[in-house]
């Protein structure tokens, strides 16, 4: 039988959702391992709906459990469903709607607050010493959730321009937590707290080599479930 994971998203598109690769690539790593995936997104409008060829927002309004959908193949729940008992680990892709819809990091920073649901559903896998893997912005949701926990979002310097938000690194040291630098082929395993981070596309790198980054992550969460 393989692991149960629950894993998140936060609506279609790197600019205002999920990042539709890093969402793809867990799933694809989740598949091979022979994980049994369900997928969740709350039911809550977007804080903003961007317009991904210009790249700028619109007026229009959309909700990200809908447009989640979109990845999900229509296959999909609520997050205020999901109940942490039933899986045996949780995993969360990262793109711009993490730090959007999912909190408000995008806004506040490190001054940001977590959707409920959400943050229910980190403290109820943490609690239950159940494993969470995070990627790309998403690791500053664990951040945020858990004071001193250990994540990466890449590199702290912007080492060869391949690391444009590096930034990100000394505002997760800023919460108290320990950032840890690794390449977009690593992830870095927090033992203590079970969870799981890669930078996926917070760094500038080849498609191919984010996606081996998140299979590490995918393994490594699929190790300690």
């Amino acid at each position: 039988m393989g692991k149960r994971v629950a894993l998140v998203l936060a609506g279609c598109g790197v600019f205002d959702g999920s990042e539709i690769h890093e969402a793809s690539a867990a799933l694809v790593h989740l598949s091979r391992a022979g994980a049994e995936v369900k997928i969740f997104a709350p039911n809550i409008e977007q804080r903003d709906v961007v317009n991904h060829l210009k790249g700028s927002p619109t007026e229009e309004k959309r909700n990200v459990l809908v447009e989640s959908a979109r990845l999900a193949r229509g296959n999909i729940q609520d997050l205020a469903e999901l109940k942490a008992a039933e899986f045996d680990a949780v995993i969360f892709p990262g793109g711009f709607g993490v730090a959007k819809n999912l909190c408000s990091w995008a806004v506040d920073g490190k001054n940001c607050t977590v959707n409920e649901h959400v943050n229910s559903t980190l403290q109820a896998f943490h609690s239950a010493k159940k494993p969470i893997g995070l990627c790309c912005i998403s690791p500053v949701l664990a951040a945020k959730v858990f004071p001193g926990c250990e994540v990466t979002v890449g590199q702290d310097k912007n080492v060869d321009g391949r690391f444009p938000d590096a930034e990100t690194a000394s505002a997760i040291a800023e919460l108290g937590c320990k950032h840890v630098c690794k390449n977009v082929n690593e992830s870095h395993v927090d033992k203590a707290n079970k969870i799981v981070t890669t930078c996926a596309f917070m760094c500038k790198a080849p498609l191919h080599e984010i996606f081996d980054g998140i299979g590490t992550m995918v393994q490594e969460v699929l190790k300690l479930a």
